[in-house]
């Protein structure tokens, strides 16, 4: 049995619908009672050990907060009293704070006896959040300068991992990028092209993305050799999910 923990974020929504569609028996978790979803809450052990029950892999998602660590902690703990054996866990690219909460967590998946590591860039969805501004016509603020990063699509985060929990990535730790660098004013010069209409800009730098940009820009193969194919470029993925106004 596979568990996915985060399921019902943007990664582990994708990687639940794939494995549907392979007819793969999963158990979807989520902190909040939800349809569909197990109930697995961090703070509580005792809610952990029933999820986890009779799974051999976990796929760990995480939130994006400080509290990441002691979520990963029970999540992990749990994982290895129940005795599951693969862990695939989703990390970030070894850069800035966000790597730093996840540090902890990579360094206990690294002792179950299958683990896997998935370390993205910055994920093509975030910039959903520019949808209201897109819609009203108002330029779009840009906190990062001319730092260009490798935006990647979610779903092939998705792929990736379902690759992991399936077949064998053992000792692996792949660094998971789109196939291009991208500024934040690239970005939406793309989605002004995919949309038909002007679209700018206004720079709003902010201090504390400048240690973390020095380092950001990379651009990886890994989900090409993972997947045997290219990873999809921010175009693609802004032709099939971005919302029109």
């Amino acid at each position: 049995m596979i568990v996915i923990a985060g399921a019902t974020g943007t990664v582990g929504r994708e990687a639940t619908r794939l494995l549907t569609d392979r007819a793969t028996p999963f158990r979807a978790l989520s902190r909040t009672p939800t349809a569909g979803r197990t109930h697995a809450d961090p703070a509580d052990p005792a809610s952990l050990g029933q999820a986890l029950t009779s799974a051999s892999a976990l796929l760990l998602i995480g939130p994006g907060t400080p509290d990441l660590p002691a979520y990963d902690q029970a999540f992990l703990a749990a994982a290895e009293r129940a005795g599951v054996t693969r862990v695939v866990k989703l990390s970030s690219i070894p850069v800035g704070p966000v790597a730093r909460w996840h540090r902890a967590g990579e360094e206990a998946t690294r002792t179950f006896p299958e683990w896997t590591l998935l370390r993205p860039s910055l994920f093509a969805s975030n910039s959903l959040q520019w949808a209201p501004l897109v819609a009203a016509g108002e330029p779009i603020p840009n906190p990062t300068g001319d730092a260009r990063l490798g935006v990647v699509d979610p779903r092939d985060l998705a792929e990736v991992a379902v690759a992991a929990l399936l077949d064998d990535h053992h000792g692996r730790t792949y660094t998971l990028t789109g196939p291009e660098l991208l500024s934040a004013p690239e970005q939406v010069a793309v989605l002004a092209e995919v949309l038909g209409r002007p679209l700018t800009t206004v720079d709003a730098p902010l201090a504390e993305y400048a240690e973390v940009l020095r380092d950001a820009a990379i651009r990886t193969d890994d989900i090409a050799s993972v997947l045997g194919r290219p990873a999809r470029d921010y175009a693609t993925w802004a032709r099939e999910c971005y919302p029109r106004p």
